[in-house]
């Protein structure tokens, strides 16, 4: 049933692009260490940069595991799933980065998410993945369920922020600077946004 690809294009990425939810698995390298998996919603904020290559806009949130494990050893594997349509699970795993506000690439992987506004949601990084390993299997067991819309909490929770007081939220939650096992998160104090237009 499962496939291989030796890239994203095509139907595969057409169906990537499609998908209003996906998941992102990462882990330390201990083997006792905490395995994260989170949701990631809102439409644009997902792009396939290339054939190889997806990022994904990170949004200011109460922990930074993602990025913990990423800085630690940059393994990441990303997962969408039919809830519509011809049933079908694509998995990318590859190796992660977080490219964080004062890169200088930034700005322009910000670009490339024109629906997103990036200052109403607090954006900490742009998290990118180099696929090394590209797969799609049946997915006959994933449930049809309908898509309505985005919620709107997080833009409304977040457009009120400044970098200031951002950094000031971040600082006081305790698994933002550091992991649940207690690796380097999110550096601190959050850098300025830089200039995005």
């Amino acid at each position: 049933m499962g496939k291989t690809h030796e890239r994203i294009d095509g139907r595969l990425r057409t169906f990537i692009e499609a998908q209003p939810i996906f998941f992102t698995a990462t882990a330390p390298l201990t083997g006792d260490g905490t395995i994260n998996l989170s949701p990631k919603g809102l439409r644009g904020s997902l792009a396939v940069l290339d054939e190889h290559t997806v990022a994904y806009l990170d949004f200011a949130g109460s922990n930074a595991e993602t990025i913990a494990h990423l800085r630690e050893n940059g393994r990441i594997t990303l997962m969408w799933c039919a809830f519509s349509g011809p049933p079908n699970i694509v998995r990318v795993h590859g190796r992660g980065e977080a490219v964080f506000r004062d890169d200088a690439r930034f700005p322009a992987l910000v670009a490339r998410f024109p629906d997103i506004d990036p200052t109403a949601h607090g954006l900490r990084a742009v998290i990118v993945v180099h696929a090394e390993l590209i797969r799609d299997t049946c997915g006959y067991a994933v449930p049809f369920m309908t898509y309505d819309a985005d919620r709107d909490l997080h833009a409304r929770r977040f457009a009120r922020e400044d970098d200031a007081s951002l950094s000031a939220y971040f600082t006081g939650k305790d698994h933002v600077a550091r992991s649940l096992d207690g690796l380097p998160g999110l550096p601190l104090p959050l850098p300025p946004t830089p200039h995005l237009t």
